[in-house]
């Protein structure tokens, strides 16, 4: 992909060359075809092929998502686990639409108390909601980050929270980003999940940073997690 984005080859010869993976059982493989296709997809935002980019994402990713299914199987190891994360984050958020269906159904049971979300699926499952969801998918999980006992859980959805697209509610995460419910160190994660959510929170992420640069600079002066801030 660096050659490709040199433009020392085609990004058609990239695809392709992702297009061989489908059958592929390994993590490593498959997280770095991801993180591959979230710089492509970034660059494209910008142009009209931005939902094309999704549909080679959902063809990609659906065969491996199937053989993965939603549940651990007997015998699999750590990184199947990992593996079923990555691929159901991917899939939700391309918008493939049985796994958005059954992330939607596994998050409201999740949030009635039904059946508790294993940790590597409430990830996946939270950005999926979020990426195609409203005000109250918003609403639903800024409560479940106040009700959180584990500080690993408040991070896990301050990460994701960027994952909503509509400007309105775009604001709200990054003025929440700012709030007292939201640790000093770990304002920049919910600020960079903005940042990396759309083309429109790169934007506005952009926008609240240079509007809330004096009080951002005295957090941080002279700490790594302002040029964290800007490398997002």
């Amino acid at each position: 992909l660096p050659q490709a984005r040199a433009g020392i080859i085609s990004t058609v010869e990239v695809l392709k060359v992702m297009e061989a993976f489908v059958n592929e059982p390994n993590y490593t493989v498959w997280s770095d075809l991801s993180c591959n296709l979230g710089i492509l997809a970034t660059l494209l935002s910008h142009t009209d092929f931005h939902e094309d980019i999704q549909v080679f994402v959902r063809d990609v990713f659906s065969p491996i998502g199937e053989r993965l299914g939603w549940d651990p199987k007997p015998g699999e190891g750590h990184l199947d686990a990992l593996l079923r994360g990555l691929v159901l984050g991917k899939l939700g958020k391309a918008g493939h639409k049985a796994t958005l269906e059954e992330a939607r159904r596994r998050f409201k049971e999740h949030v009635e108390g039904k059946h508790i979300l294993s940790a590597d699926l409430r990830s996946p499952v939270y950005v999926t909601v979020l990426k195609h969801g409203d005000s109250s998918t918003l609403d639903t999980m800024l409560k479940l980050h106040k009700q959180a006992d584990m500080q690993e859980e408040k991070n896990r959805i301050e990460r994701v929270l960027g994952a909503i697209s509509q400007p309105e509610l775009i604001q709200k995460v990054l003025t929440f980003a700012l709030s007292e419910e939201v640790r000093p160190q770990d304002t920049v994660s919910v600020i960079g999940g903005v940042a990396g959510g759309s083309k429109q929170g790169r934007k506005a992420a952009w926008k609240f940073v240079r509007d809330n640069w004096e009080e951002l600079y005295n957090r941080y002066q002279g700490g790594f997690l302002i040029s964290r801030l800007i490398k997002v």
